[in-house]
């Protein structure tokens, strides 16, 4: 796996030269090309008090922490059975994921600096089952290798950048990742990729993407741009390609508990094998902001193609 991990010390002395130093700009260069940031230990830290909340009240109240989403943009918190569950551990538990969301998007105004904040503040989610031997269909497994793409929310070419924070206190979260995100598109097209001309029709640019990739007849949905088509598509269909899944490149990792990460899961693809109890916030990311805007799949997609599929 390319990872690249930046320690405490390394952080502390980028950030107090400014947040026009190169060495920021270079570490967005290495997100974007497809890498995995790394910090050993989190520059997110979870007051004590908590990091408690949550580890006992899983424990404690399954109804409770089951499938626990945090919207921002709404303060609206979801997952939780508000009839069976005490009214003041909802709370107690809407406010540890309000604060947690607000903590990793002030530190990443200051380590995404050159972006400008140009993103959208999507869901947070607390995740405390154990990840490894799920009982879930396919599609919804997160133990095979896949690029995310969101069935109700099509991001229309913005990047999907997701920071995880490993809160078990002594296991780590076992990840798997893959081949470059053109890599894993010409596997599913070697050398077929028959792309339009651009014409303007950009509906019948995202069928042509799909159908020339093998991933069969698509239905419009006028919501979605060709880019989101294909996108999901593609999650789609890596999943269910067993023999993709059993020989395709893959690299391993173990991250520490206490440590987070940093990617951009519509770009690297990537599988959760094993671990519990994490934390995690998603931004949609304007690849207009980006050092490299080249390197995003919606360019990379669009070369290929020929054509505009936003």
């Amino acid at each position: 796996m390319s990872v690249q991990s930046i320690s405490s010390e390394e952080l502390q002395n980028v950030f107090a030269v400014g947040a026009g130093n190169e060495q920021i700009r270079n570490w967005c260069a290495t997100l974007e090309a497809g890498q995995v940031i790394y910090f050993p230990r989190t520059p997110v830290p979870i007051p004590p008090a908590d990091l408690e909340t949550l580890l006992a009240g899983s424990q404690t109240d399954s109804r409770l922490h089951k499938n626990i989403a945090y919207k921002p943009n709404r303060d609206e918190l979801t997952g939780v059975d508000e009839k069976t569950s005490p009214p003041e551990a909802v709370r107690e538990l809407h406010a540890i994921m309000r604060r947690y969301s607000a903590s990793v998007e002030e530190f990443l105004s200051r380590f995404l600096a050159p972006y400008q904040k140009r993103w959208t503040l999507d869901y947070a989610s607390y995740r405390p089952i154990e990840e490894q031997g799920r009982d879930l269909s396919t599609r919804r497994r997160n133990d095979l290798l896949h690029t995310d793409a969101f069935p109700t929310r099509p991001t229309k070419g913005w990047r999907i950048l997701r920071f995880f924070h490993n809160i078990h206190p002594t296991r780590t979260r076992d990840w798997v990742t893959g081949e470059p995100f053109a890599k894993v598109v010409g596997h599913f097209a070697p050398g077929k990729l028959d792309l339009p001309q651009p014409d303007g029709a950009l509906a019948h640019v995202g069928k042509g993407i799909a159908q020339s990739v093998g991933l069969g007849k698509l239905v419009p949905q006028w919501k979605r741009t060709p880019y989101d088509e294909f996108m999901m598509q593609l999650h789609n269909t890596m999943k269910e390609d067993s023999a993709f899944q059993e020989s395709c490149v893959r690299e391993e990792f173990q991250f520490a508990p206490g440590s987070s990460w940093m990617v951009y899961t519509e770009t690297v693809p990537h599988a959760v094998l094993a671990g519990q109890y994490a934390l995690e916030q998603t931004f949609l990311v304007d690849p207009a902001a980006m050092v490299t805007p080249e390197s995003a799949p919606v360019a990379v997609l669009e070369k290929m193609a020929g054509a505009r599929l936003v």
